[in-house]
Order: structure tokens, then C-alpha cells, then sequence
């Protein structure tokens, strides 16, 4: 069996996680996905854009073996349609498959991209209901993430696709809460340190509630939809990729108007990678200046620069899962484990 310290070696370091002190055992999720173990096996799917680089599916099973799991692919890994990897239905029938297959304990998502909306009027949420698993991933991810939160009511994981880079910070937090089961405190002083990226305290503060977000551009096109969670004391959490200012301004001001800003108890944005204007004679306002003139007067505790996004080492972050927001320590302390 492999150990926590052999699958480092495999994977990487160590890296800014630590126990939760104190963790409350009030008003846990009714059902929780089962912890991962060495040996599981798991399932690797595509619900968004196809896979069509020759090293991204090798670099997925390299990471997914290297954490003591066996990878099991979906039958329909390989297709293309468009970008899309495969038709609605084969990308939806591949992820029904995985979470009726008694054998597979948790599903990763190779990639994200586009399209993953596509699918989720096409799963069996009976099935997802009856037969709770982990499903990690991010970027496109979101819509899976949030379709979970809403329709089965359990934890998913925010984290690198099994493609993505699985460095020590990622591997350390994905270790603690999936296979240990351990409520975890994410991020502060000392991770950013080690990643280089200092985050900023922009309205301090201590607030709790369900860890709920991901990619902003995601949530904003299931903005009036079915599939959006409710955000009614939720922490929310944000990243994004290549949108400029004035894309984030208008995201943003599109969650202001839906009320989302007024029902949330506290904000973390995260990473915006490559989001800066591209044109040299740019004059307008910074990411960092928009996110001032938007959450910077909520009342309420914000902190940006957060360590998630398309980022490497980017932390896993347990979406649908009660956390305790420090803003002026710039950290997120879960209140509960996120498997059973």
C-alpha cells in the first residue's frame, strides 16, 4: 500500500495545509462521498472539450497511478466532436458509467475547456444521488461542481484535472482530505510564501459557510439556470483565465445584480491568470482595481490572491463544505471533513 510520504516522492513535496482545530460537527452535508484509498480505482473522463494533446491523457494516468490509484478510462476518452470530446451524449454516458460502476470510488475530469454544461440535463441524478463520489477537477469543471452542490447535495473537489501539473501543494491538500479525511486549514502567510504569490486582505474579517464557486466566467452562464447551488451564507470563491478588466468588471457586476454579493457571507477570489489588457495602449482599470471597486465595500470579509486557479500548486478546495473564512489570516479552515 502506498504512504502518504512515498506518493509525495512520487508526486512532489510538502506543502500549507494544516488541521483544523476545533472542527464543528454541526449541520454536516447528509451524505458524504467515501475517502479515497491506494489501490481504488477511479475514473477518468472528458465532460468538456476533447482530448486531443498526445501527452495529456499519459500525464493523467502518470499522476493518477502515482497516487497509489488505478485509473479506469470512459469508453469514449478518445472521441472528438467540434472541441468537444465526443458528442453530448457519449461525454454524459461516460459519466453516468462511472458513477454506476460499483468499482470506481471517485471520477477525475482529464481536462476542462468547453461544453461541460452541455451535459447535465443528460445524467442520471438518481444514480449520482444514490452513489456519492468524489469528482475532482476545475476551470469547466465548475459545472459539474456546482450541478452536484445543487442536485445530490454532497462534496466535490475543486482541484487540478488529473492532465493539470499535481505539485506539492495540490498533492498535499488533495492527500489530507480525500484519503485522510482530516478538516484541514488552507492557505496564509506561509503557502504563499512558498508560491509566490502574496494574497491581499481586502476586507478583514471572520465568516462561515459552505464553500461554493470556482471558474466566474462558469457561474456567470448559469446565472438564472436550475443548476446554480444557492448562495444564501455561502463562502464564495472565484478564478478565472484569460478575461480581461472589463470582463471581470461586467461578471461581476452581473452577481451584484442577481443579489449574489447581498446573500453571500464572505468572498475569496482567487487567481486571474493572464488577465491583463493585451493592448499596449491601455489606459482602463487593473483586475486587481475592478475587484477593489466590486467587493472592497461588501461589509463583509474578502481576500484576494488566493491560491486556486490555473495556477501551479493551486490548493483543493471541497466545494458544498462548511469553512471557516479568515480574512485577515488570508486562509480557509474546513469545519468538517469533506468524505465519509
Amino acid at each position: 500500500m502506498i504512504s502518504r510520504r512515498s506518493a509525495l516522492g512520487l508526486l512532489g513535496g510538502a506543502a500549507g495545509v494544516a488541521m483544523a482545530p476545533g472542527a464543528l460537527a454541526a449541520s454536516p452535508p447528509r451524505v458524504k462521498p467515501p475517502r479515497l484509498r491506494a489501490g481504488d480505482t477511479v475514473g477518468l473522463v472528458a465532460p468538456a472539450s476533447a482530448v486531443t494533446l498526445p501527452y495529456e491523457l499519459d500525464r493523467a494516468l502518470h499522476w493518477v497511478r502515482g497516487m497509489g490509484l488505478v485509473p479506469r478510462q470512459g469508453a469514449n476518452l478518445g472521441e472528438q466532436f467540434g472541441y468537444l470530446a465526443g458528442q453530448d451524449a457519449q461525454r454524459a454516458e461516460d459519466i453516468n458509467a462511472m458513477f454506476a460502476d460499483p468499482d470506481v470510488r471517485a471520477i477525475f475530469a482529464v481536462r476542462g475547456g468547453w461544453g461541460g454544461a452541455r451535459v447535465l440535463e443528460r445524467l442520471d441524478w438518481d444514480a449520482i444521488r444514490a452513489h456519492p463520489k468524489l469528482v475532482i477537477g476545475y476551470s469547466d469543471t465548475t459545472a459539474l461542481h456546482f450541478a452536484i452542490a445543487t442536485r445530490a447535495g454532497y462534496p466535490s473537489l475543486h482541484a487540478p484535472n488529473a492532465a493539470s501539473r499535481w505539485e506539492a501543494a495540490s498533492w498535499e491538500s488533495l492527500w489530507r482530505i480525500a484519503f485522510a479525511g482530516e478538516a484541514v486549514t488552507l492557505g496564509g502567510d506561509k503557502l504563499e510564501a512558498e508560491v509566490g504569490r502574496p494574497g491581499q486582505t481586502l476586507v478583514p474579517g471572520i465568516a462561515r459557510g459552505r464553500l461554493i464557486g470556482g471558474n466566474l466566467t462558469i457561474l456567470s452562464t448559469l446565472m438564472g439556470t436550475p443548476w446554480l447551488p444557492s448562495m444564501d451564507g455561502a463562502i464564495l470563491f472565484l478564478e478565472d483565465i484569460n478575461e480581461e478588466p472589463y470582463r471581470i468588471d461586467r461578471m461581476l457586476q452581473q452577481l451584484k445584480l442577481a443579489g449574489v454579493f447581498d446573500m453571500v457571507s464572505g468572498v475569496v477570489f482567487g487567481q486571474c491568470t493572464r488577465c491583463a489588457s493585451r493592448d499596449p495602449e491601455y489606459r482602463g482599470f487593473s483586475v486587481e482595481d475592478v475587484l477593489a471597486q466590486h467587493l472592497g465595500e461588501l461589509g463583509k470579509p474578502v481576500i484576494t490572491g488566493f491560491n486556486t486557479g490555473h495556477v501551479r500548486n493551486q490548493l483543493v478546495l471541497p466545494v458544498k463544505t462548511r469553512v471557516e473564512l479568515d480574512a485577515g489570516a488570508r486562509t480557509l479552515r474546513m469545519l468538517e471533513p469533506a468524505v465519509a
